[in-house]
């Protein structure tokens, strides 16, 4: 243990602290942000970060999979779907990656880089969706609460299909692909019966792509012990803190950092529109999307308030953009229930 005790194993228990605390405030996958944040770090070559962030992930989403179970808040044939078709692809992805990739390990690092970068610019694209589809759901009343929806199978089965392969090849995609997707399949479901049924699918989709990275790729332990040792309190603290910080900003930064960190590691990979590798990049590049996304964003966000009739300001906070003041699986008829949904976001 003394050998770990360098500058790289501090570093990682700092990134993870942090991105702990952002997956406790916003109930976003961490996989999006911890991947590329081990990655930037140069703390290991990509598939030894996607193994670690993997293994890391199976073992905190199972502390919150049985806090949900035991709640009973899951839609439980919701997750059998899922499970049934993320598993096998969870499996499959890393066996697919190295094949495509080709025999050496730069052309495996350049290629994991490649897909990581397309999965944070799909991540960020179905996080934006989630939030434009939480704040007309909940402010425009127009959905009525379905605890039991009726469920779509093949439908169903290719979201799980989709994720598993995502999750098995780059880590991210389990909360925040397959969220948004499970928002517009099944609209009626509760944001805390959609957490639930997403943890609870998500911990066999994750243990599977963990194994089959493990058994590809070996497990860099110098890299999961403080990966662990620093996500699970910062997650604590995000989620104790979240119902009291405004998410309007912060989620809107995670878009942005999402979309940048994507770029950036198109850019490292070599990727023919931006770049030739670590040896040719462009940081002004990325830095002036960035740039732009905090000046435009807002006004994005502010217009798209202005269709529900709010103001093209504010700071709502997690429980407002998530609709939770609405009691669970119920419909709001009083006029008093009503005037309090009108404050939502």
């Amino acid at each position: 243990m003394g050998g770990w005790l360098t500058s790289d194993f501090v570093s990682i228990i700092a990134a993870a602290f942090v991105v702990g605390s952002i997956v406790g405030l916003t109930g976003m996958g961490g996989g999006a942000l911890m991947t590329p944040a081990l990655i930037f770090l140069g703390v290991g070559g990509a598939s030894t970060v996607v193994t670690a962030d993997l293994t890391a992930a199976a073992i905190y989403k199972t502390g919150g999979a049985l806090t949900h179970a035991k709640s009973g808040k899951p839609n439980w044939t919701l997750a059998k779907w899922l499970i049934l078709g993320s598993v096998p692809f969870a499996l499959a992805g890393p066996w697919i990656i190295h094949q495509v990739a080709g025999p050496t390990t730069d052309d495996l690092d350049t290629l994991l880089k490649k897909c990581i970068g397309f999965a944070l610019l799909l991540a960020a694209a179905t996080y934006a969706l989630r939030l434009v589809f939480n704040l007309r759901q909940v402010h425009g009343g127009g959905v009525r609460p379905d605890p039991d929806p009726t469920i779509r199978p093949l439908v169903t089965l290719g979201v799980g299909a989709l994720g598993g392969l995502l999750v098995g090849v780059t880590s991210v995609g389990s909360g925040s692909v397959i969220m948004i997707a499970l928002v517009m399949l099944y609209p009626g479901l509760s944001a805390l019966r959609l957490v639930g049924t997403d943890l609870v699918q998500a911990v066999p989709l994750v243990m599977a792509a963990a194994i089959s990275n493990i058994v590809l790729n070996g497990l860099d332990w110098s890299i999961l012990v403080p990966l662990v040792i620093g996500s699970v309190p910062g997650t604590v603290l995000g989620s104790r803190i979240a119902p009291r910080v405004p998410q309007s900003v912060i989620r809107r930064g995670i878009v942005i950092v999402l979309t940048m960190s994507g770029l950036a590691l198109l850019d490292k990979s070599g990727w023919g529109p931006l770049g030739a590798g670590e040896d040719q990049t462009h940081p002004v590049f990325i830095a002036l999307v960035g740039v732009a996304m905090v000046v435009v964003l807002p006004f994005v966000w502010g217009g798209i308030r202005r269709t529900q009739g709010l103001p093209m300001f504010g700071a709502p906070t997690v429980a407002e953009i998530e609709g939770e003041r609405r009691p669970a699986d119920t419909v709001a008829t009083s006029p008093a229930a009503v005037d309090d949904e009108s404050q939502v976001v």
